[in-house]
């Protein structure tokens, strides 16, 4: 989670049971290289201490008593200022209230009125609490105001009833205060398609053909785009992973699905990323019913699967076909020339080789290193390095790419470290 090292972020905690949660989010944000700096209400303060969230951040916590400080006068503003992001988390209906109408009678409303930075509240209160025409009037009225939220969700309440008003989980807040942060990135404004996974072709009602991509890398390229302001659309096969906060998510299990899914989303994208393992062949026939073993052992035939980046090669001037498109080739031998034929028969941009042979690197595992392949010749050496690392990396070249900057001058450069 680079894109919060050294962001200013002001959490505010409100009377609420979720508050624990808020506890959760200090200290993943604070690990993540951020300033956390926390405002406890008097009704926070009833549920957890100040002492937990200074032990979690290594910051001072900030409660009502610094209203009448030294520097009570100018506290607000220094830190309604100073901040990227405010966020209140939980935030209750009452505090809520206090935001639609301007109030400011303890410290952070006061903040909240002077803040300078996005706001972002995650709203936790019973079912009927949300519900009420009053809040809903205030929650309307806070959205037209530009303030931005998280939930509330579904889910079980402390008084025991279920519905809609529990905070939503620390993860989705963190993927939302990244897509916050991102929004200024260099590939704010642009929409790029990522596909990702390994697609599957079916043999019978309940069997397929299918390889060992688990995905990692394409989600990973999803959640660098968010980071650098991005409109993403993941377009995914079946995995156990979860899609990022902010994505726009189409699921896709075969290469005919995922081919109409990219052409109809390609209509008016900047970029596309085709991190995918896509099919090759498939069968040329899908038994009606499951093949029992007792009819002996069933002969496949096999057909070329659709070839996606082939088929929008030969629309380079069509409308559905992006700006900039980047290939995938993941290779057992022969690395280079494969990929550099590919390059060239799909008229890619750029493409992205990775040795699938070695054991800490490619399929399954959470490191990759590879090979960029340019369309004007230049190649770079990526070392290895987290798959979000390589992803930061291959966006940065996208954006220098649609900016028409050069990349390189010439040659096959080693990066050993990735840039910060």
């Amino acid at each position: 989670m680079s894109i919060l090292k050294d962001k200013r972020i002001l959490l505010g905690v409100t009377g609420s049971i979720a508050a624990y949660k808020a506890a959760e989010l200090a200290s993943t944000m604070t690990q993540a290289g951020a300033h956390v700096d926390v405002i406890l209400t008097r009704a926070a303060e009833q549920f957890i201490s100040p002492l937990t969230f200074q032990s979690l951040t290594g910051r001072k916590v900030y409660t009502d008593s610094e209203l009448w400080g030294g520097e009570s006068h100018i506290l607000h503003v220094g830190l309604g200022h100073a901040a990227d992001l405010l966020l209140i988390a939980p935030i209750t209906a009452n505090t809520i209230a206090k935001l639609a109408q301007g109030q400011a009678n303890d410290l952070l409303s006061i903040t909240a009125l002077a803040a300078q930075c996005p706001i972002l509240i995650a709203p936790a209160m019973d079912i009927g609490m949300y519900e009420n025409p009053a809040t809903q009037e205030n929650v309307r009225l806070l959205k037209e105001r530009d303030i931005l939220f998280a939930g509330p969700a579904q889910g079980r309440m402390a008084s025991g009833l279920e519905g809609l008003g529990r905070m939503v989980e620390p993860n989705e807040i963190i993927g939302q205060t990244r897509k916050i942060l991102g929004k200024s990135g260099d590939l704010a404004g642009k929409k790029i398609i990522i596909t990702a996974g390994g697609t599957q072709e079916a043999i019978d009602p309940v069997r397929f053909i299918t390889n060992r991509s688990s995905g990692k890398q394409g989600y990973a390229l999803a959640q660098a785009a968010i980071d650098a302001g991005a409109e993403v659309t993941l377009i995914s096969t079946p995995t156990a992973l979860k899609a990022p906060v902010g994505v726009s998510f189409l699921l896709a299990e075969s290469a005919e699905e995922m081919l109409n899914a990219v052409l109809t989303e390609s209509a008016d994208a900047d970029v596309l990323i085709m991190a995918a393992a896509v099919a090759d062949f498939r069968p040329a026939k899908i038994a009606e019913k499951k093949l029992k073993k007792r009819d002996g052992i069933p002969q496949i035939t096999l057909e070329p699967a659709p070839d996606i980046l082939k088929h929008l090669s030969s629309q380079k001037s069509g409308a559905s076909r992006p700006s900039l498109v980047v290939g995938f080739a993941a290779e057992s031998r022969d690395l280079l020339s494969n990929a550099a034929e590919k390059l060239k028969s799909k008229k890619l941009d750029l493409i992205v080789a990775n040795d699938i042979s070695a054991k800490d690197a490619g399929f399954n595992v959470e490191n990759n290193r590879v090979i960029l392949l340019y369309a004007d010749g230049q190649k770079e050496k990526l070392s290895l390095q987290s798959k979000y690392k390589i992803s930061k990396t291959i966006l940065k070249r996208v954006a220098s790419m649609l900016n028409k900057e050069k990349v390189f001058n010439t040659g096959l450069l080693s990066i050993a470290k990735t840039e910060k």
